[in-house]
């Protein structure tokens, strides 16, 4: 994963700048299905009982070193997500932060999931919120801690960038792997970091925050927000099927 840049964005702060504003969520989120639970208050949750099903409703399958080295650093980036929503919720009370921290928490136990499912050592452990073992991931919490620390349109901003920068690692991780189940759950991630893409983006928006994309394009990130909230999936058996289940 490249280093992160925060590039200079334009705000435009409305003449009435407080929490109320900035906590005001979409309602319009489909129902739950499949492995994401979806609520009204801009979360997506992974659904860890439905999610455990799914994944062990497929092959279990040998696991090549990329999708190895994956799932160890995505593990990590999902925790980044969640710690950093926990910290600016706590500088700024927004509940836009609260509630999608508890969904990243889902989001790493499902990748945490997979890990157990293929022996490998988890890189998280007892690590406190802001602790890494990725030293990359490390520097990315600290500089986003520190430019969300600002202000709380600094803070939306970090959420935009931190979302986007899933959606592109997401991509990223997809292309190279093969293994169903692996994709399966990325796929439910990306869709869950699609919902709170717009939710953070609904945030700015009544705020008056212009953001501007760094890790997917603008005609991407104009797409995501302008489209319907997403429900997840989860793997289809049936007797007709030949190797049994597939993902749908």
């Amino acid at each position: 994963m490249k280093t992160i840049r925060l590039t200079s964005v334009t705000i435009v702060l409305s003449a009435v700048f407080g929490l109320a504003v900035c906590n005001r969520q979409p309602t319009d989120f489909g129902n739950s299905n499949g492995m994401l639970d979806n609520t009204d208050n801009g979360n997506s949750s992974m659904n860890l009982a439905q999610c455990s099903t799914s994944v062990n409703a497929l092959p279990f399958e040998s696991i090549s070193m990329d999708e190895r080295n994956g799932l160890i650093f995505m593990r990590e980036e999902e925790k980044l997500a969640h710690d950093v929503y926990v910290t600016l919720y706590n500088k700024w009370g927004a509940q836009v932060f609260n509630h999608i921290s508890n969904s990243e928490q889902t989001h790493t136990n499902a990748v945490l999931m997979l890990l157990q499912r293929y022996s490998i050592p988890d890189p998280v452990g007892t690590n406190a919120v802001g602790v890494f073992t990725n030293t990359t991931l490390q520097s990315v919490y600290n500089d986003l801690i520190q430019k969300g620390n600002v202000s709380l349109a600094e803070a939306i901003k970090v959420g935009l960038l931190i979302e986007e920068l899933d959606i592109s690692d997401l991509q990223k991780q997809i292309a190279k792997t093969d293994n169903q189940d692996i994709t399966l759950v990325y796929e439910n991630l990306m869709r869950a970091s699609r919902n709170h893409l717009r939710a953070f983006n609904q945030n700015a928006v009544t705020q008056g925050v212009t953001y501007t994309p760094q890790y997917i394009s603008q005609q991407e990130f104009t797409s995501i927000v302008n489209s319907a909230w997403e429900k997840g999936t989860n793997a289809q058996c049936g007797n007709n099927q030949q190797g049994g289940c597939k993902r749908r």
